[in-house]
């Protein structure tokens, strides 16, 4: 499957306040870029433009699939997000905040997949543990695997390494590198050993 985004001059206004403007790039499979920017900059909002969470102000957005353009709305099983803001269900345990999650991808006979990324991430053998008793390390591995259950052609990840020790640290350089040998990666970080990640960086200053 080959997909290309295409931005053209994308601004972004909440109220008067300018987030940010003039931001292009095109990025297509076996690709990847890295969002930079001072912090308030606007990384984490030009993530939620991409993934579709909220519209920008003006510029557009082209999503082509196999050269056909889908819309905005139907881009969601394309794409897997790792962000500081998503929440999980505290009161529930892994296993069932990712079974709840592969129904709703309706996705057929997930265990096999969910216990492969379980042990990918270093969590194998807490999957029947409730989120709230997670160390935010523990967290932070587990939206991997939510980002990775339904094998995105889009991986998009804000502040990737937040909240990780140095051996989290690896494995989500392992799914990086991984990722952007066939699929499309985006990353939004000031990290300099997470930028050597992004093939191009696109600045975002207000």
């Amino acid at each position: 499957m080959e997909l290309e985004i295409s931005a053209k001059g994308i601004n972004k206004y909440f109220g008067e306040k300018r987030i940010f403007k003039d931001i292009n790039f095109d990025v297509r499979n076996g690709e990847s870029i890295a969002i930079v920017g001072h912090n308030g900059a606007g990384k984490t909002t030009l993530v939620r433009i991409l993934c579709g969470l909220i519209r920008q102000t003006d510029g557009s957005i082209r999503y082509t699939v196999d050269g056909k353009k889908i819309e905005r709305e139907n881009i969601y099983p394309y794409i897997g997000l790792v962000g500081p803001y998503l929440e999980l269900y505290e009161e529930l345990t892994a296993q069932e905040n990712l079974d709840f999650f592969a129904k709703m991808r309706n996705m057929t006979n997930p265990q096999a997949r969910i216990a492969e990324l379980m042990e990918k991430v270093g969590l194998s053998g807490r999957e029947h543990d409730e989120v709230k008793t997670y160390s935010s390390g523990m967290r932070q591995r587990l939206k991997y695997v939510f980002a990775l259950l339904h094998r995105p052609t889009v991986l998009v990840l804000d502040e990737p390494t937040s909240n990780l020790d140095k051996e989290g640290t690896a494995t989500v350089y392992q799914i990086m590198q991984e990722q952007k040998k066939d699929k499309i990666l985006i990353l939004a970080t000031n990290d300099e050993a997470d930028l050597k990640y992004g093939d191009k960086q696109i600045a975002v200053n207000s």
